[in-house]
């Protein structure tokens, strides 16, 4: 072998060495997990679940940073240009994959900007009405909604959010037309919701379980295609006569597009043995926090994906947009 021929093998395998060894080394420095929304909700609490237990095993800090703003706009938009190394993450819930397709210009591009790492947890919804509401079925209800056009109000905090989709989503599989009262937030919806100042919300279970347990609101169905534990009386929208429905709440973790593959399996691997610890497991699940995880960075990509085209279908059809 020549002298010139040497030297290029060598760099080749040099090459080779550093890659391998730059996967395996991976995490090397500080990770940070972006939550575009303000400390205290679910989003949240699952990061800072994941952070302390993913610390332990890289050896190296994983921080998590709250960065509120815009509908969790000015998180989102921070991560998609940060370098694609997977130093920098995002947790995201459905409205990731819901404001593309009711904003003009968010941003972001939900498919091209990112890569999926996985999913952390999902949070059905229930469907809880006035008291003094003459319904105790999904059935009553849309019977009523029918008799009534228009004039059933339901609550929710704002245009695009989860209890305005699920509604919108209920409507249009029901073919009724209810009217959409905006809040500031859950608290607020939920107190007018108690007062019958509006009739309905979409509450998540971990918030609406003392207010049912009260009486202070009736739960009707539940937005998951299965029955929850916390409520293993209430049925299933679905089981209710609305085929096919599900609106749940979900949370993941977001990649910059273009994060090396063996980057992503790591985190992967590491945030589902976290979820999978059944101590942890159960402690959120008796809050209503069922945390799970995807099959591969791959398959949350997927998932993300049908996400955001079933929301864009929705917003077709029930005419949403967010100007």
């Amino acid at each position: 072998m020549n002298s010139s021929v040497f030297a290029a093998a060598c760099l080749v395998a040099s090459g080779c060495l550093t890659t391998a060894v730059g996967a395996q080394t991976f995490p090397s420095k500080q990770i940070r997990i972006i939550v575009p929304v303000v400390a205290g909700g679910n989003l949240d609490i699952v990061a800072r679940a994941i952070a302390t237990p993913m610390s332990e095993t890289f050896g190296h800090p994983v921080i998590v940073d709250n960065r509120p703003g815009a509908s969790s706009l000015v998180g989102t938009q921070l991560v998609a240009r940060s370098p694609a190394d997977g130093y920098t993450l995002l947790t995201i819930a459905n409205t990731f994959a819901t404001v593309p397709s009711l904003m003009r210009n968010p941003g972001y591009d939900a498919i091209k900007d990112f890569t999926g790492v996985t999913l952390t947890c999902v949070v059905p919804m229930l469907l809880v009405v006035t008291p003094t509401l003459p319904v105790r079925t999904v059935k009553d209800l849309i019977a009523l909604a029918k008799a009534r056009p228009g004039q059933l109000a339901y609550g929710a905090s704002g245009i695009g959010s989860t209890g305005h989709i699920a509604a919108a989503l209920l409507s249009v599989q029901a073919g009724i037309n209810m009217l959409s009262v905006p809040y500031k937030g859950n608290a607020a919806t939920v107190v007018d919701v108690v007062a019958g100042n509006v009739q309905l919300m979409f509450d998540q279970v971990s918030s609406a379980k003392a207010f049912v347990d009260s009486g202070r609101t009736r739960a009707l169905a539940i937005t998951s295609l299965k029955r929850s534990p916390l409520f293993p009386d209430v049925p299933t929208v679905d089981e209710s006569g609305l085929k096919g429905y599900e609106e749940i709440t979900f949370n993941g973790l977001m990649a910059p597009a273009g994060t090396p593959r063996d980057a992503l399996r790591r985190l992967h691997g590491e945030v589902s043995r976290i979820v999978r610890l059944p101590e942890l497991h159960k402690r959120y699940l008796e809050r209503g926090i069922e945390l799970a995880t995807s099959a591969s960075p791959e398959a949350f990509t997927a998932y993300v994906k049908a996400e955001f085209d079933k929301k864009a279908k929705l917003a077709r059809d029930a005419g949403i947009r967010i100007e």
